[in-house]
C-alpha cells in the first residue's frame, strides 16, 4: 500500500488489477476507461489542482478510486460521479478500507456527467477529474455552465485536447473549445502525463489543464447567442469572418456590417478573435425579417 495525505492509502497497479478481477470488470473503450495506477501521478494531480481542506470537490469518472483517495486526503468533501454502476457500487467500500476516518466525506453518484443537473450536499467548489477522452470537452463545458459554484480545478484530458482548451487567440490549435472555455474560466496548461501511468495504457499521452472561474465578458447577448456566433465562425475555418458568418448574419454584407460595428476586421478569421470580441459581435447581430433578410 502507498501512503497518501492524512493516512489515506493510495492504489497501485496491483491494487487496481485486483479490484478489477474481483468485480469481473474489463476496461471498455466505449466508456473511455483508462484508469490511473500510479500513486505519484495522483499526488501530483492533487497538488497541482490547488484543492484545500475547504473545498468540496466534484470528480467525474472516479473508476476504481485512485484519484478519489488522493482527493479525500486533501479536500473537505468529494462528490464522485461514475457512469459504470459496478464501479459506483464498489467505490464506498474502497474508501472505507483505504481512507479510514475520511470515508464519510465521500458521496458517490451513479450517473452520466452529461446529464447532471444537481448534486447532493454542499455546492461543489472545485472540479478535479480524469475525463474520458471521447467526451472531455462536452463534460467540462456542461459542468461549468450548470454549476456556477465551481471556482477552480484541474482536468486531465488527451494532450491534444489540453492544448486546445488552453490555447490563446492566434494559436494554430485555437478553436471552439478554447473560446467556449474562456467564456467561463481562464485555462492554462499545467503539465504532461505519460500514457504509462494508465491501465490500460492509451495510445496517446495526456495533459493537465488548470482553470480558474472568471466572469463572462460584458455583453447584452446571451451565452447561447455568443456560442452560436463562435460555432459559425469556426465551421469554415479557412474562410474570412465576412464569408463564414454570412449565414449567421443573413448575408455576407450584413455580416460585414455587424463586424465593422463591433470594431472587427471582416477579413480576419475566427482564430484571431478572443471571447470578448465574439461577445461584442453577438450583441450586434442583425435582426432578420421573416424572409431571412436583415430587417430595419
Amino acid at each position: 500500500m502507498v501512503e497518501g495525505v492524512n493516512g489515506v492509502k493510495l492504489l497501485g497497479p496491483a491494487d487496481v488489477r485486483a479490484l478489477a478481477g474481483r468485480l469481473g470488470l474489463r476496461p471498455t473503450k466505449q466508456l473511455g476507461q483508462n484508469f490511473v495506477v500510479d500513486a505519484n501521478t495522483v499526488r501530483r494531480i492533487v497538488r497541482t489542482s490547488g484543492v484545500t481542506s475547504g473545498d468540496v470537490v466534484l470528480e467525474i469518472g472516479p473508476g476504481f478510486g485512485s484519484l478519489t483517495l488522493g482527493l479525500l486526503g486533501a479536500a473537505d468533501r468529494v462528490v464522485a460521479v461514475e457512469i459504470d454502476p459496478a464501479l459506483a457500487a464498489a467505490l464506498p467500500e474502497t474508501a472505507a478500507t483505504r481512507a479510514e476516518g475520511r470515508a464519510d466525506r465521500l458521496t458517490v453518484v451513479a450517473a452520466d456527467a452529461l446529464e447532471l443537473t444537481e448534486l447532493p450536499g454542499p455546492p461543489p467548489t472545485a472540479l478535479v477529474a480524469n475525463l474520458p477522452y471521447n467526451v472531455a470537452v462536452p463534460v467540462l463545458l456542461h459542468l461549468l455552465e450548470r454549476f456556477d459554484s465551481l471556482r477552480h480545478g484541474l482536468v486531465m484530458v488527451q494532450a491534444e485536447v489540453a492544448d486546445r482548451l488552453a490555447a490563446a487567440p492566434g494559436s494554430r490549435v485555437y478553436g471552439v473549445p478554447s473560446v467556449k472555455t474562456a467564456w467561463y474560466a481562464h485555462a492554462r496548461r499545467a503539465g504532461a502525463v505519460s500514457s504509462s501511468v494508465f491501465w490500460p495504457a492509451p495510445r496517446v499521452d495526456s495533459g493537465l489543464v488548470a482553470w480558474t472561474r472568471r466572469d463572462p465578458p460584458p455583453t447584452t447577448a446571451s451565452r447561447a447567442e455568443v456560442f452560436a456566433v463562435i460555432d459559425a465562425a469556426f465551421a469554415q475555418r479557412r474562410k474570412t469572418l465576412r464569408a463564414a458568418l454570412a449565414g449567421w448574419g443573413g448575408s455576407a454584407p450584413a455580416a460585414e456590417e455587424a463586424l465593422r460595428a463591433a470594431g472587427i476586421d471582416p477579413g480576419l478569421r475566427g482564430e484571431s478573435l478572443g471571447v470578448g470580441e465574439f461577445a461584442r459581435l453577438a450583441a450586434g447581430r442583425p435582426r432578420l425579417s421573416a424572409h431571412g433578410q436583415p430587417g430595419p
